[in-house]
């Protein structure tokens, strides 16, 4: 029982830790990438047609 009560806060502090981070990196625009969706939207590599058999 001991155990529980230092395992719980510490998992609770890893995650807002985590959870801290994750929107830290949002803030920091790492997840924005325009060059990217456009190149993207813009690309015929994957097509609707399905591929040959070789």
């Amino acid at each position: 029982m001991n155990v529980l009560a230092f395992l719980i806060p510490v998992s609770v502090t890893l995650g807002l830790v985590g959870l801290a981070a994750f929107i830290w990196s949002l803030r920091a625009g790492q997840y924005d990438d325009p060059d990217g969706d456009q190149a993207r939207a813009l690309s015929d590599l994957h097509d609707e047609a399905p591929a040959k058999p070789r």
